[in-house]
């Protein structure tokens, strides 16, 4: 008989560190990666979190996060809504009294998720080569606690960033945030368009790669 994975779930790393995106950014934060991704981004930064991983169970999770004594944790991947009992995690987290943020894209259904949680939705650019996954009915999901996130990665994205956020009003939805990515977009490049075109968005660096560099587990 198969072994059951019922309350468990596969965990790459849980590690505490300063949130280095989002409106959370400079929080320090326990964060939850999960195993496994359906996309494959041309920027991912966490590729070593496709395969392999722990399978731990939630009570394991939860006392792994309360040993680092922070009250804000971040579910993330990979694409952490690609298991299933992600979703249960995350209630549980907010019933525990956590502050508690999802780094998701807007490939999967983020309504599996808890209204409680900041949901931080990363809408898939042309040159992220997934663009084509983008579900655009995760924009009926969204509540004021949510964020949405472009990785901006040329001109060309940018272009298209803007058109989506003003065809689709997308700043009356929630906070809408443009980052440059890493090592691909010099970042003054960025903020000088956003300005030039007075943008109702938040331009953001990722803080924990201006830290401790583009390695795991920070």
């Amino acid at each position: 008989m198969a072994e059951s994975r019922e309350g468990m779930l596969k965990v790459t790393e849980i590690f505490h560190s300063l949130q280095g995106e989002a409106l959370q950014a400079g929080l320090p934060t326990v964060f939850v990666r999960l195993t496994g991704c359906p996309l494959r981004c041309t920027y991912c930064d966490s590729e070593y979190a496709f395969y392999g991983g722990e399978w731990q169970s939630f009570d394991g999770i939860l006392a792994e996060i309360r040993r680092f004594e922070t009250p804000h944790v971040c579910v993330t991947g990979g694409e952490p809504l690609a298991q299933k009992r992600c979703a249960e995690l995350l209630t549980l987290l907010c019933d525990e009294g956590f502050s508690v943020s999802l780094e998701t894209s807007g490939a999967v259904n983020i309504g599996l998720a808890d209204r409680r949680v900041s949901r931080v939705m990363d809408l898939k650019t042309p040159d992220s080569g997934e663009q084509e996954k983008n579900l655009w009915s995760n924009l009926e999901e969204l509540t004021p606690n949510d964020q949405i996130k472009f990785v901006i990665c040329s001109h060309e994205d940018y272009s298209w960033a803007k058109q989506q956020l003003r065809e689709r009003n997308l700043d009356r939805f929630c906070d809408v945030l443009f980052s440059p990515a890493w090592g691909q977009l010099e970042p003054k490049d960025l903020a000088k368009w956003m300005l030039k075109d007075r943008l109702p968005v938040r331009f953001q660096l990722q803080l924990h790669k201006l830290l401790w560099g583009d390695v795991p587990g920070k």
